[in-house]
C-alpha cells in the first residue's frame, strides 16, 4: 500500500518552512522559501500578505516535487503570531500591509487606552498586557484606512486564501487581545476598547479537525485538507510532547518564547496568559514574549563589522567584564512590559574589547529568558529549541543563571513537527498516544559556580538603568 503523508507548513516571520512526515513518523522531505521584511520607517515593520501566499506555495511545491499530491492525507499549518493582516470581504485580496509582530505603530491607539485607565481591565479580560505587539491595536489602524476590510491573523489569512473560509484558530486567536482568555469567544468589551467590529473578525475553531479544504489558490496542494493550525510557539511546545507538562519551553529565534502549561493557578500579572491549543479541550499556558535575542546578536554583529557566528565564538574568548546591553531596541516585553524603554549599554571602560561586548550579547539573551522564567515559575527544566539554541555557550550560560537542567533539541523545525504531528492525528494517521517521533535531547546542568546570584543582580541593575533613562 503506497505511503501516506502529512504536509506540515511552518509559516514564520522570514520564510516558510514545509516538512513532509510520512506515516511512520519520519521527516522525508523539506523545502523552503524566504519571506521579504520591509521598514519603511523607524518601528514599523511590513510584509507583503501575498508574498506570504507565494512563499507558502513555493515550498510546498519544492516539498512535494515528483511526488503525487494526492499521497498527502493532512496539511498542518503554523503560522507567527500577532501580525494583523486585511483583505477584501468581497475579492479576498489584501487591503493593506502586514503589520509584523514587532511592528509599533499603533502604540498610540494602546497609549490613549492607558490613559483612559483601562489597561488592567484589558488584561483581566484578554490575559494580556496592553502593548502594541498584540493583534488588536494593529487590527484598529488598519481598518481605520481600510473600514470594510476583514482582519485577521497570519493564519487566518492563510485559511481565507487557500480554503475561502474566514476562520481563525483560538490559539492565535488568544494572542490578539480581542479574545475573552477565560471563555474562549471574542469580547464585546474589547471589541468596543478597540474600535474593532465583530463583523471584521474570522470565525473561531479549534487546533484540530475538519478545518477546510484547500482550493486552485494553494498551487500542489489544491484538493488536501487543512487538519491542524497552531501558532509557531504553541506548536513547538505541542512537538515536545509529555515533557512539556513538567517543563518550561524557550524558542529562542529573532526574538524568544517562553512558554509552560498551567492548570489554572494564579499568575504573575506580568506574565501573559493564553491558550495553547484546543483538540478539542482548551489547554491554557503562561508565556512571556522576548522581543531581542538572536537579532541582538546580530545587531551586535553588524556593529563590529563581522557575523553572529563571529559573534558567538567571540563570546567565549572572555567574560563580560562587567558589560550588560540591555537590548530595549524596541522597548522591553515581559517581563517588564515598556514601551518606551530604549536599549542601553552599561558598564563600558577604556578596556571593553569586542569580546566583552560580544559576552554581553549572548548573556543578555540568557538574563532575558531567566526573567521570564523566574516570572512564571520554574518547571523541573528548561526545554529549549530554535536557532539560537544551537549555540552551547549560550545553553551552559542559560542553566547556570536558573539553576536548572537545560535539555536542548536536537530535533530541528519543531514548530513544523508539531502541526504535523496534531494535523496527523486528526486525520486518523496514528493514535493519540503522542508525536510519532521522540524528541532528542543534549543536556547541560548548572556549573558548580555560585555566581549566578551576583551576575542576575547586576543585570537587574542594568535594566533598570534602562528602565529609568526616560525619567533623567
Amino acid at each position: 500500500m503506497p505511503d501516506r503523508y502529512v504536509l506540515a507548513v511552518d509559516q514564520g516571520t522570514s520564510a516558510t518552512k514545509c516538512l513532509l512526515v510520512s506515516s511512520s513518523g519520519a521527516v522525508v522531505r523539506s523545502a523552503g522559501a524566504p519571506v521579504p521584511i520591509r521598514y519603511p520607517r523607524p518601528g514599523w515593520v511590513e510584509q507583503d500578505a501575498g508574498e506570504i501566499l507565494a512563499s507558502v506555495r513555493r515550498a510546498a511545491a519544492g516539498c512535494l516535487d515528483g511526488l503525487d499530491p494526492a499521497a498527502v492525507v493532512a496539511v498542518g499549518l503554523s503560522t507567527q503570531r500577532e501580525s494583523a493582516v486585511v483583505w477584501d470581504r468581497r475579492t479576498g485580496a489584501p487591503a493593506g500591509p502586514v503589520l509584523g509582530w514587532q511592528d509599533r505603530r499603533a502604540h498610540t491607539v494602546c497609549d490613549g487606552l492607558r490613559e483612559k485607565g483601562y489597561a488592567d481591565r484589558i488584561l483581566q479580560i484578554s490575559g494580556l498586557p496592553l502593548d502594541p505587539m498584540f493583534s488588536a491595536a494593529k487590527v484598529r489602524w488598519l481598518l481605520d484606512r481600510t473600514p470594510d476590510a476583514v482582519a485577521g491573523t497570519v493564519d487566518a489569512w492563510l485559511l481565507h486564501a487557500l480554503t475561502g473560509a474566514h476562520r481563525i484558530e483560538l490559539g492565535n486567536a488568544s494572542r490578539t487581545q480581542l479574545l475573552d482568555v477565560a471563555t474562549g469567544t471574542w469580547s464585546a468589551e474589547l471589541l468596543d476598547l478597540f474600535g474593532v467590529p465583530a463583523g471584521a473578525l474570522p470565525e473561531l475553531i479549534p487546533s484540530a479537525g475538519d478545518l477546510g479544504r484547500i482550493g486552485p489558490a494553494g498551487g500542489v496542494l489544491a484538493g488536501r485538507p487543512v487538519t491542524a493550525v497552531l501558532g509557531d510557539s504553541h506548536a513547538a511546545l505541542l512537538a515536545h510532547g509529555p515533557r512539556a507538562a513538567g517543563g518550561v519551553k524557550v524558542t529562542y529565534g529573532t526574538g524568544s518564547s517562553v512558554m509552560r502549561l498551567t492548570g489554572g493557578e494564579p499568575l504573575d500579572p506580568r506574565v501573559c496568559r493564553t491558550i495553547a491549543w484546543a483538540d478539542p479541550a482548551v489547554r491554557h499556558a503562561a508565556e512571556g514574549n522576548i522581543r531581542s535575542s538572536g537579532s541582538t546578536v546580530a545587531w551586535v554583529a553588524d556593529l563590529l563589522g563581522t557575523d553572529p557566528d563571529r559573534i558567538a565564538a567571540l563570546a567565549v574568548e572572555a567574560g563580560s567584564d562587567g558589560v550588560h546591553l540591555v537590548p530595549a531596541f524596541g522597548g522591553l516585553a515581559a517581563p517588564w512590559w515598556d514601551d518606551t524603554a530604549t536599549g542601553t549599554i552599561t558598564g563600558l571602560t577604556l578596556g571593553t574589547r569586542a569580546p566583552h561586548l560580544a559576552r554581553a550579547a549572548v548573556e543578555s539573551i540568557a538574563h532575558q529568558v531567566a526573567d521570564v522564567v523566574e516570572a512564571m515559575g520554574s518547571g523541573g527544566c528548561l526545554l529549549a529549541d530554535g536557532g539560537a539554541a544551537a549555540n552551547d555557550h549560550l545553553m551552559q550560560i542559560q542553566a547556570d543563571l536558573l539553576g536548572v537542567p537545560v535539555k536542548r533539541a536536537r530535533t530541528g523545525n519543531l514548530s513544523a513537527l508539531g502541526a504535523a504531528h496534531l494535523a496527523g492525528r486528526a486525520a486518523g494517521l496514528w493514535p493519540d498516544a503522542g508525536p510519532p517521533t521522540a524528541v532528542d535531547y543534549d543536556d547541560f546542568r548548572p556549573g558548580p559556580s555560585s555566581d549566578a546570584a551576583s551576575r542576575r543582580a547586576a543585570w537587574r541593575d542594568a535594566v533598570h538603568r534602562t528602565l529609568q533613562k526616560k525619567e533623567m
